[in-house]
């Protein structure tokens, strides 16, 4: 019983990071521009 709720807080916990990760790369906040669109490359999409 106790693997299953700790695997269900890590799921939990994996997916807001997800979900994390999904909304900053929507608002153009993505790992690998780091928001310095001068320097980015053109693959931000700005």
């Amino acid at each position: 019983m106790g693997t299953i709720l700790v695997g269900a807080i890590v799921a939990g916990a994996v997916a807001m990071i997800i979900r994390g990760m999904i909304r900053d790369k929507k608002n153009g906040k993505s790992i690998h521009c780091g928001n310095d669109c001068k320097n980015c490359g053109g693959h931000c999409g700005h």
